[in-house]
């Protein structure tokens, strides 16, 4: 015949002989003479593994509590940047609005590097002279290039510094031995 499960592990030195102890009989409960308070159960220590499990959980929420503050923090400096970018929009817009000194009729192409690209706003004869000298310069605003005055440029500069894209100085001396009205 076949053995046990727990006569195979006892043979292989798995597991122990276990003697139950013998219970103890319940007591007649006894009345009392006289009503008494109950009392709580005796307190049990707690043991090792139960007090791990208690800092376990302990941990995971002190690290929800922070990541969740961290999300909260970020959120609410998420929000504020684009309070500020909208302001500094509205603003923008208030400044320029009615100064661009675009024309219709220009048809000179004045080149220049914005964003790691080269780009170009059309020009007339008469302006592209006065933005290679400084008197003009070139304002990004909503997704288009403006032609402003140095004024116009040095304010919306002041609001938003990633605005202005071209501002020439003007030279006494071309050192470059490039010529200023060069078209390019």
């Amino acid at each position: 015949m076949s053995e046990s499960l727990r006569d195979q592990l006892l043979k292989s030195g798995l597991a122990r002989k276990f003697k139950p102890e013998p219970r103890p009989k319940p007591a007649a409960p006894q009345r009392p003479s006289a009503p008494q308070r109950a009392s709580a159960p005796p307190r049990r220590e707690r043991t090792e593994r139960e007090r791990s499990e208690i800092d376990l959980a302990k941990a995971y929420a002190l690290r929800n509590n922070t990541e969740r503050a961290e999300r909260e923090r970020a959120q609410r400096e998420a929000e504020q940047r684009a309070r500020e970018k909208k302001e500094r929009k509205q603003r923008l817009t208030a400044l320029l609005d009615g100064k661009a000194l675009n024309a219709e009729n220009a048809d000179i192409p004045r080149h220049f590097p914005h964003a790691n690209k080269i780009r170009r706003i059309y020009v007339t004869a008469e302006q592209l002279p006065r933005l290679n000298g400084g008197e003009l310069a070139i304002v990004q605003f909503a997704g288009r290039y403006l032609l402003v005055t140095r004024e116009i440029a040095q304010a919306a500069r002041e609001i938003d510094e990633a605005s202005l894209v071209l501002q020439c100085e003007a030279h006494d001396s071309a050192d470059d031995d490039v010529p200023s009205d060069l078209v390019w």
